[in-house]
């Protein structure tokens, strides 16, 4: 019986190899054997994870075809992955990826630590802090207070609590949308209004149009609900959106969603301004395109002089054209798993009533807990003492990244929870492993992007200060010389084996 679970097209993993952009070698410099740069390139697709376990690799045929090179350069490289354990083969069943004994996957800088972790590893691979105390305590203990009438109901909310909903409404309203109740639905998480919103209109094979880079969680769960993503590229910098381009790419791929953050981008912290957001409702309005604006950073402003835009479904007055998902996650804390949606009545019903299928509701406490922070200005002296250690981590991360790789370049958002980083010429994947090494996890570029996009990247988010911070770009610097080292040729050839 056959060990793989997928499998990789030729042309699909010759296109991820050629996305795997390393900086020129200087003079006198050494290139590894054209099958060992092979057997690299294809490991490390691995260990990021754009190339899962347990997927069948093409024929060496049809790889040689597809790369341009000799059958016996893919042989030579496929029996060098057999070797270091990256590779498995069976007669009649072909090749598959592996991982070795002793060799678990890289975390690849999106999943936490855990907690007996942090005092070895530098861990910049959430976008999130911990919790701001003593509020997350006074909310547990105000939702303690208040639970007992609950307790004596089953507790299944499939539209959430009536009295948060009342209050996410309110607090639209106070933002200049009016809001009612019903136009609102409590979810686990941003994560999980995204989710029910891609399968109650997307569906698989469904295109998806996305900010290209755009937030990595997101992406890989519409890979996972079937869908097409199409994306649609940022402009440089802080230079946020292309209406242009988000037109003609509506307008010629109809994709039944789009989904974009307006506020503060995951990754690269741009903010749309007011013209931006009516240019992008009108032409996803004029696609018959369900755009989904993702908040789940707008209170996270950081500098005195941002004046905060309209909110994107205040330029929907009809409201059938934008879906409005939340979350306490970023603002507050990520273990308070509360999102919601602000979308018409009928399509609130419509993802109440499909929620039947999947988990039913959100757990009543933490809701309770939310809706007392909302209620006694806890949420704003929160977010408040959020906003302070969001702009002292990022002076500090900011200052220690110039200092130690100055030839690393980015721009400083006004707000949000992160640096997205052009890393001098050097692999973002190829840096997220070596900082494996070193102590510093780190997420590469092509995690927020499509098809292996923004090799050169990676994404810093303002998570630690002071001293950590210093570290952390002291061992990112580490990272960067063992990939230069690795790059020049160093001892004649790239590292060969990840070492967790």
């Amino acid at each position: 019986m056959a060990q793989w679970t997928s499998a990789v097209g030729a042309a699909q993993l010759a296109r991820l190899l050629n996305s795997q952009q390393d900086r020129p070698a200087g003079p006198g410099t050494r290139r590894p054997p054209a099958y060992r740069a092979l057997a690299d390139g294809i490991r490390l697709l691995v260990l990021e994870g754009r190339v899962p376990v347990a997927a069948r690799l093409p024929a060496e045929r049809e790889l040689a075809l597809a790369l341009s090179v000799s059958r016996t350069t893919v042989a030579a490289a496929y029996e060098a992955l057999r070797a270091e354990g990256f590779l498995e083969s069976r007669r009649g069943a072909g090749s598959w990826t592996a991982v070795p004994a002793g060799n678990p996957l890289p975390a690849r800088g999106l999943e936490p630590l855990p907690p007996e972790a942090l005092g070895s590893v530098i861990d910049l691979g959430c976008a999130a802090l911990p919790a701001p105390e003593p509020w997350l305590t006074r909310a547990v203990q105000g939702a303690l207070e208040e639970l007992p009438p609950y307790a004596h109901t089953h507790g299944d909310y499939p539209a959430g609590l009536p009295v948060l909903r009342s209050m996410i409404a309110e607090r639209y309203t106070a933002r200049g949308i009016p809001t009612m109740p019903e136009q609102i639905m409590v979810t686990t998480g941003a994560m999980g209004a995204i989710d029910a919103i891609c399968h109650l209109f997307g569906g698989r094979g469904e295109r998806i149009a996305v900010e290209s880079p755009s937030y990595a969680n997101i992406l890989q769960l519409m890979r996972e609900a079937g869908a097409r993503l199409v994306p649609v590229a940022m402009a440089e910098g802080l230079g946020g959106w292309d209406v242009d381009r988000w037109r003609q790419v509506l307008r010629d791929a109809a994709p039944r969603i789009a989904y974009v953050v307006a506020d503060f981008h995951n990754p690269t912290g741009a903010l749309a301004d007011d013209d931006q957001r009516r240019r992008l409702v009108d032409a996803a309005r004029s696609a018959g395109t369900v755009l989904v604006a993702d908040e789940t950073m707008t209170e996270l402003w950081l500098d005195d002089d941002v004046e905060m835009p309209r909110p994107v479904c205040g330029f929907d007055p009809a409201g059938s054209t934008v879906i409005t998902v939340g979350s306490a996650s970023k603002a507050f804390w990520a273990g308070m798993r509360i999102g919601w949606v602000r979308a018409a009545p009928d399509v609130i019903r419509s993802l109440v009533a499909a929620r039947a299928y999947a988990d039913l509701g959100t757990p009543v406490l933490e809701q309770l807990a939310v809706n007392w922070l909302f209620s006694t200005g806890g949420w704003a002296q929160a977010v408040e003492l959020r906003r302070t250690q969001a702009r002292e981590n990022r002076e500090a991360l900011v200052t220690a990244v110039r200092r130690e790789l100055p030839e690393w370049e980015f721009e400083v958002p006004k707000g949000g929870l992160t640096l997205w980083v052009r890393a001098g010429g050097l692999s973002g994947s190829r840096l997220a492993e070596a900082g494996e090494r070193v102590g510093v996890r780190v997420p590469s570029g092509p995690r927020f992007g499509v098809d292996g996009a923004f090799e050169g990247y990676v994404r810093l988010p303002f998570t630690v200060g002071g001293a950590v911070a210093e570290e952390a770009a002291t061992r990112l610097a580490a990272a960067a010389r063992l990939v230069e080292a690795g790059a020049s040729g160093g001892n004649g050839e790239a590292p060969r084996t990840f070492v967790a």
